[in-house]
C-alpha cells in the first residue's frame, strides 16, 4: 500500500513543459498568414446570373512562385511536432498512458469542432430555407469546410505521436528516411498510374514526416547544426525544390501540392525549418517581453478556434457585401481589378475584426469548461483502454471526412456531429476517471494544453 500511495503522488506531481516562445510565437504569425491568405482569396462579385462566390486567386500563373512563401503549413505541422513532443514526454514522466495522451488530444481539439458544425448547420439550414440560391449555399458550405483537412489530418498524427515518439527515440534518422520513401513511392505510383486518388495516402504520410522534423527540433537535435549549414540546407532544399517543380513532375504551385500532398511539401519544409531555426533566436526575443507575450499566450489558448471559426466569418462578410450592393448599391469591385487589390487592406482589416470576437466568444470550447477540473468527487470510472482511443480517434477522422466529403448538408451534418460526440464522450470518461483514481486530499496533475 505504501509503494501504491508512493507511485501515486510521482504520478500527481506536476510536470511543466518547458515552453519556448519562438514555437508560440512563429505559430501565431503562421496563424496570421492563413487568416490573410483565406481572406485574400475571397473573391465576391455580382456576374449576369447573379452573386458569383469564387476563390479570387485560382488558376494565376504568378500565384505559383507566392504560394512557396504564403504555403506554411509544412512548418505549422513541424512547430505542432515540437510542441507534441514536449507535452508527451510531460504526460509520460508523471506517469500517463498513451492512451491518456491521445484522449487530451482528442478533447481539446474535437470541442471546438462540435460547436462549428452545430452553427454552421443550422446557418446552412436556415440560408436555404430564406430562399437563398442552392449554388450559392452549397459553395458557401464548400468554402467552410475546406480548411478541416487541417483538423482530420492534425487529430490523425496527434493520435499516432506516442508511436511516432517511441519510433524516433530508437532510430532518430531511419524513421524518418522509411516515412520518405513511403511518400516518394506513393507519388511515383500516382504518376505512373494516373489515379490521384491513391495521392491521398500521402495526406497522413508527409505530415507525420513533417511532424517528425518537429521532433528533431524539439530534441535539441538542431540547436547543434551549424548556422552556416542551416543556410545551405536552406539554399539547398529551395534549389531542389526548383529542380522537382520547373524540370521535375511537380506543380510549382505549392497550393496544387497540398491536394493530394506531395513530397514538395516536405522539402519546402525542410528549407522552413532551417530558416525557422535561423529566425529563432531574434523571435525569442521580442516575444519574451510580458506585453508581446501575454498577447501570444491569448492567440494561441485560441488558435484551433480561431482557424475554424475564421472561414465563416469570411463566408458572411461575403454574403454581407452581397446584400450591401443589392440593397444599398455599394459596388463590388471585380476580382483582381485594381480597385479590387486597393481594397483588400480595408477587407483584411474589417475581417480581422470580425474574427476577434467571435474567437473570444467560441475560445471557451476549446479551452473546455470549468467544472471539468472540479471533479475529483466523482465515483471512480473504469479508464478505457488503448483499442477504445483507437476507435475515438478514428471517429473524430471520420467525422472531418464527412464534412469534407459531403459537405455541410443536413445528413451529413447529423453523421459528422455524432461521430465526434463519440470521441468526445470517450475522452471525458477518461479524464473523469483519472481524477477520480487521485487520493482524497491531493490535487489533481495540471494538464498543459497545446493545440
Amino acid at each position: 500500500m505504501t509503494d501504491t500511495l508512493g507511485r501515486r503522488i510521482a504520478t500527481s506531481a506536476p510536470t511543466r513543459v518547458h515552453r519556448d516562445s519562438s514555437i508560440d510565437a512563429i505559430r501565431v504569425v503562421l496563424l496570421v498568414a492563413v487568416f490573410a491568405l483565406h481572406a485574400t482569396m475571397v473573391g465576391v462579385s455580382v456576374g449576369p446570373d447573379g452573386p458569383i462566390l469564387q476563390n479570387a486567386l485560382d488558376g494565376q500563373a504568378w500565384f505559383g512562385p507566392v504560394s512557396w512563401v504564403v504555403q506554411i503549413m509544412p512548418l505549422f505541422f513541424i512547430a505542432g511536432g515540437f510542441s507534441s513532443y514536449r507535452h508527451w514526454q510531460s504526460m509520460r514522466a508523471r506517469g500517463a498512458s498513451s492512451s491518456e495522451y491521445v484522449r487530451a488530444r482528442l478533447e481539446r481539439l474535437v470541442r471546438p469542432a462540435i460547436a462549428l458544425v452545430i452553427v454552421v448547420a443550422v446557418a446552412v439550414i436556415a440560408l436555404t430555407m430564406s430562399g437563398m440560391p442552392a449554388d450559392i449555399v452549397a459553395t458557401a458550405g464548400f468554402r467552410i469546410g475546406q480548411p478541416l483537412w487541417f483538423l482530420g489530418v492534425y487529430v490523425a498524427t496527434s493520435a499516432l505521436v506516442p508511436l511516432l515518439v517511441r519510433a524516433h527515440e530508437r532510430a532518430r534518422v531511419l524513421t524518418p528516411v522509411a516515412l520518405l520513401a513511403a511518400v516518394v513511392s506513393v507519388d511515383v505510383v500516382r504518376m505512373a498510374t494516373g489515379i490521384d486518388g491513391i495521392g491521398f495516402v500521402n495526406l497522413l504520410l508527409v505530415w507525420l514526416l513533417v511532424q517528425q522534423l518537429g521532433f528533431w527540433l524539439a530534441d535539441g537535435g538542431i540547436d547543434r547544426v551549424r548556422r552556416s549549414t542551416l543556410g545551405a540546407v536552406a539554399a539547398g532544399s529551395l534549389a531542389f525544390l526548383t529542380v522537382l517543380t520547373v524540370i521535375g513532375p511537380y506543380d510549382v504551385d505549392m497550393l496544387e501540392n497540398l491536394n493530394p500532398p506531395t513530397v514538395c511539401l516536405v522539402v519546402l519544409g525542410i528549407a522552413q525549418l532551417a530558416l525557422f531555426q535561423l529566425v529563432r533566436p531574434r523571435l525569442r526575443d521580442v516575444t519574451d517581453g510580458p506585453d508581446a507575450s501575454r498577447l501570444v499566450s491569448a492567440v494561441g489558448e485560441r488558435a484551433m478556434t480561431v482557424y475554424l471559426w475564421h472561414m465563416p466569418v469570411l463566408i458572411a462578410l461575403a454574403g454581407a457585401s452581397l446584400v450591401a450592393e443589392s440593397t444599398f448599391g455599394v459596388p463590388l469591385p471585380e476580382p483582381l481589378s485594381l480597385e479590387w487589390w486597393a481594397t483588400r487592406p480595408i477587407w483584411l482589416t474589417v475581417a480581422a475584426m470580425a474574427v476577434v470576437p467571435v474567437a473570444l466568444a467560441m475560445g471557451r470550447f476549446e479551452r473546455g469548461p470549468r467544472g471539468s477540473r472540479r471533479e475529483a468527487g466523482r465515483p471512480a470510472l473504469a479508464l478505457p483502454q488503448g483499442r477504445s482511443t483507437v476507435v475515438d480517434a478514428a471517429c473524430a477522422v471520420a467525422g472531418v471526412a464527412v464534412l469534407l466529403i459531403a459537405g455541410f448538408g443536413p445528413i451529413p451534418a447529423l453523421i459528422a456531429l455524432a461521430l465526434l460526440i463519440i470521441s468526445l464522450r470517450g475522452s471525458a470518461t477518461l479524464s473523469r476517471g483519472r481524477t477520480a483514481s487521485v487520493s482524497p486530499g491531493m490535487k489533481p496533475s495540471r494538464t498543459v494544453r497545446k493545440m
